[in-house]
């Protein structure tokens, strides 16, 4: 950004990183939204999402406002951020998402009572967030974007680029269309 400009939000609670702290371990995904990858910051491991065109600028901006405003046991935790270049320091999930649990090869073994144990976990995380003043959308929720720790026994959301206060206009096609709602899909009106 020029002259300057800050590209953290001015009302976000997050640290400000110096890349030079972290160091880079392995890549662990690529995307539309850049690459992330494993890194170690002050002793601990995490995920380091990268961010590469004018376009990620803008859904970091609105990433780091949102998770600087949330700390729950199933959302993953943000360190902080980076400017220089631009890039979230976030928790690491070493399980990976539950989209890679569930088609992994070779199979991992879950029973129907992680699975139910994953989706009370979601369902935590997403009441606490419609539960925040104002209340928080996150319009892409999906299995690649809900992480495990601690064997698998802990479900964390993550990616918070097109969330949203709940006032803000819902059916503008935000999110990922083979898991968006129908309604949402057509642009239609909530009720």
């Amino acid at each position: 950004m020029a002259g300057g400009d800050t590209i953290i939000p001015p009302h976000a609670f997050v640290e400000k990183i110096d890349i030079n702290d972290i160091q880079r371990k392995e890549i662990l995904g690529k995307g539309s939204f850049g690459v992330v990858y494993k890194a170690q910051w002050k002793g601990v491991d995490v995920a380091v999402k990268s961010i590469e065109t004018e376009a990620e600028k803008k859904a970091f901006a609105v990433e780091v406002k949102q998770l600087s405003r949330v700390s729950h046991p199933n959302i993953v935790k943000l360190y902080g951020a980076c400017e220089n270049p631009v890039c979230l320091v976030m928790e690491y999930a070493e399980e990976g998402s539950l989209y890679n649990v569930l088609h992994s090869a070779p199979y991992k073994k879950y029973t129907a009572g992680h699975a139910m144990n994953w989706a009370l976990q979601c369902a935590k995380g997403v009441a606490y967030l419609h539960g925040m003043t104002p209340s928080l959308i996150h319009r892409d929720l999906k299995s690649p974007n809900l992480l495990l720790v601690h064997g698998g026994r802990i479900l964390k959301i993550c990616d918070f680029g097109t969330a949203c206060d709940k006032k803000t206009y819902m059916t503008n096609n935000k999110g990922s269309a083979a898991w968006m709602a129908p309604e949402v899909f057509e642009g239609m009106k909530r009720v």
